[in-house]
């Protein structure tokens, strides 16, 4: 999927393109990228499951990785996640 997703609220260093997959991949793949990047770093996640809205925040919470922020724009979910310091 090549459709270009704009409303860039915040600078990311990483993404993962999850669109079209079901949970719970979209955050199987943001933790194994989480645990890739370095402390500081932030990802941008694109997902179409609005399981999303529910599976993200709680991953941040749990694991304490800011979620910078989020929106939703024409069915794409799109979270920014800061990897917390060590």
């Amino acid at each position: 999927m090549s459709k270009k997703i704009t409303g860039e609220p915040v600078d990311h260093d990483h993404e993962i393109d999850a669109r079209g997959l079901l949970c719970p991949e979209p955050v199987m793949m943001l933790h194994k990228k989480i645990r890739a990047i370095a402390a500081g770093e932030t990802i941008r996640l694109v997902a179409t499951d609005s399981s999303t809205e529910r599976d993200v925040p709680r991953f941040c919470e749990f694991l304490r990785h800011p979620l910078m922020a989020r929106k939703c724009i024409d069915g794409h979910y799109l979270y920014w996640i800061k990897k917390r310091d060590a």
